[in-house]
């Protein structure tokens, strides 16, 4: 960051560097040196503003005053930076040489007055207008709204994050002044030298101290505290003792092993008398197949014990198999996996394996390439044993991902083709945007369809939808198997990308989604850090918008599964089903 007092000039000799620098940075009172640091460019303040009103233009979903806060303050301290290079660049390149250049002091204080009550006004208009927008997202996502005289908070936390942030950057500038000014003392070093010495030090003890002590820090601590949590059980969660269950006494795969969300998994779920109430028909007992983290020593002999169990309890021998990567603490959906029992009247086999404590989001920044190797572990080893069986009996193998679970089913397949030719429908929610088949299909989708609804070769061998509405079967020929993604325009998990901070995506481009805010446009590094607030709350909204897909993983699966004589009736009383049992599961951990 290049502010006013910067160098002017750089020469070569120790003598002339200490004219350029402010010998009260080097040798002055502390009064001096505080100031240096608290003093304030009236370029960046101009910047800043910018940047703070930009961070309160609507994104994909509502938010608080504490979220807007924090990208408030981000953004408000990227555009000071900016701000004070461009000052920094106008003063010494265009000003320099000017007769009335520096302006007398009256003037310049005057200036100083009017830009900061100037910028006081315009963030507090914008702050009324920004409250507004915000309820306009909320009402188009049927929640409460923020009220105005509350979003007021929003400038004040702005102020101290943009403050500290501000504040740490000049404690790394003038620890590259102290060091470069002792270079020049000891080894008489030319000030370029030095400066560029000093930079390089202060560089790498930064990224050292952030990546080498408090990411790995924090990555050990929140790994040891989340294995903890692991060993724990939900209340009210019992050991299943129907022999169809992994963690039940005849199985292979332990109670005490299968980690916090497997216990919650084999645990839940209705069983045979439940199924046949809700469906008015015979049911089974569903198959639930897990493998924790502490069940084997190393994934090999986890998937040993995942085919075992598939074998103990008669997997093969169901209508339907669905393996199920998980994400990162080992969570499946409930609505998911209850959905698609309902749909089959219990005559399915659900498979899933842990491979990380870690929630989705830190495994999302930690553990993709893991989430992938594990997924297709899986997906290969239930597909082998799948094989073994006679075509003609042997169940509709099926995949099924949710968030960071879509990552690692990927992760089995290379291309289309691989997906067709190992299994008969694959259903993947809310993708993240990193998704390397997802993004491949969105780069190559056909001309004219926007990217928040795109079409794919017409449709004939995979979709994408929002709502019930797109997974109608009119629109085309669709061969099976089927492979269908489900994403809202609203889902940030979707739509973020590290690229929004530098260039504006097609699906800014073009007309919104229909629960996107047509108000929300995009600003260079304000639209990533609105995105990556989203993130925090993706799943905090109601039903059917954001990342929180409710129900419509229902109309997913009859999509991809294609039950024989299943009507819209069906549907409905399935959903109502679903619907009385919501709440009565967690979140994910």
């Amino acid at each position: 960051m290049v502010e006013s007092g910067a160098l002017e000039r750089v020469d070569r000799g120790p003598r002339e560097f200490s004219r350029l620098v402010d010998p009260a940075l080097l040798h002055g009172p502390r009064l001096d040196r505080t100031w240096r640091l608290l003093r304030l460019d009236f370029t960046g303040i101009g910047f800043a503003t910018l940047f703070f009103c930009w961070s309160l233009t609507p994104s994909l979903l509502p938010r608080d005053w504490l979220f807007q806060g924090l990208i408030g303050g981000i953004n408000a301290a990227i555009g000071y930076t900016v701000g004070t290079v461009v000052g920094w660049l106008v003063r010494r390149y265009f000003l320099r040489h000017r007769s009335w250049w520096p302006l007398p002091e009256p003037w310049s204080t005057g200036l100083r007055v009017v830009v900061t009550v100037t910028c006081v006004v315009v963030s507090l208009v914008m702050l009324a207008y920004s409250a507004a927008w915000q309820r306009e997202i909320a009402a188009l996502m049927g929640a409460e709204g923020t009220t105005t005289t509350g979003y007021i908070r929003t400038g004040g936390l702005s102020l101290l994050v943009g403050a500290a942030i501000i504040s740490v950057w000049r404690l790394l500038r003038e620890l590259v002044r102290w060091i470069a000014a002792r270079l020049i003392r000891r080894w008489r070093l030319a000030i370029p030298t030095a400066t560029t010495v000093g930079i390089l030090i202060v560089t790498v003890l930064f990224f050292l101290l952030v990546d080498g002590v408090l990411m790995r820090g924090v990555y050990a601590a929140t790994n040891a505290a989340f294995s903890l949590q692991n060993s724990t059980t939900r209340d009210g969660t019992e050991q299943p003792l129907d022999p169809e269950k992994s963690g039940s006494p005849e199985s292979r795969a332990p109670w005490d092993t299968l980690g916090y969300e497997g216990r919650n998994f084999v645990s839940r779920g209705l069983d045979a008398d439940e199924l046949t109430a809700a469906n008015g028909t015979p049911a089974k007992d569903p198959i639930r197949v897990y493998a924790g983290l502490e069940t084997a020593e190393d994934p090999d002999a986890r998937m040993d014990i995942v085919i075992d169990e598939l074998e103990r309890t008669g997997a093969f021998s169901r209508t339907v198999l669905v393996v199920i990567p998980t994400t990162g603490t080992g969570w499946v959906n409930p609505t998911a996996a209850q959905a698609i029992e309902l749909v089959h009247n219990g005559d399915t086999a659900l498979v899933a394996s842990q491979y990380s404590f870690l929630p989705s989001w830190i495994s999302f920044l930690a553990d993709r390439e893991k989430a992938a190797e594990a997924g297709k572990k899986l997906i290969d080893r239930v597909h082998e044993r799948w094989l073994q069986e006679p075509e003609a009996t042997r169940p509709k193998l099926l995949v099924y991902g949710e968030s960071l679970g879509t990552q690692a089913g990927e992760g089995a397949f290379g291309t289309l083709s691989d997906i067709r030719q190992t299994v008969d429908g694959v259903l993947w929610v809310g993708p993240p945007n990193s998704n390397r088949l997802w993004g491949q299909l969105i780069q190559r989708r056909d001309p004219g369809t926007p990217e928040v609804d795109p079409e794919y070769a017409a449709g004939l061998v995979v979709r994408f939808a929002d709502d019930s509405a797109d997974m109608v079967e009119e629109t085309g020929e669709w061969l099976s198997p089927r492979i269908l993604y489900v994403q809202h325009p609203s889902d940030p998990v979707v739509w973020w990308s590290p690229d929004l901070a530098f260039t504006r995506p097609d699906w800014l481009k073009e007309p919104p989604g229909e629960d996107r805010s047509p108000s929300m446009k995009w600003f260079p590094f304000v639209t990533f850090w609105q995105v990556s607030a989203d993130l925090t709350n993706a799943a905090g909204v109601p039903d059917g918008h954001g990342h929180n897909y409710g129900t419509l993983v229902l109309d997913g699966w009859i999509t991809v599964a294609q039950p024989e004589g299943w009507t819209p009736v069906d549907t409905e009383r399935v959903r109502s089903t679903l619907e009385s049992l919501s709440g009565t599961e967690g979140p994910e951990k």
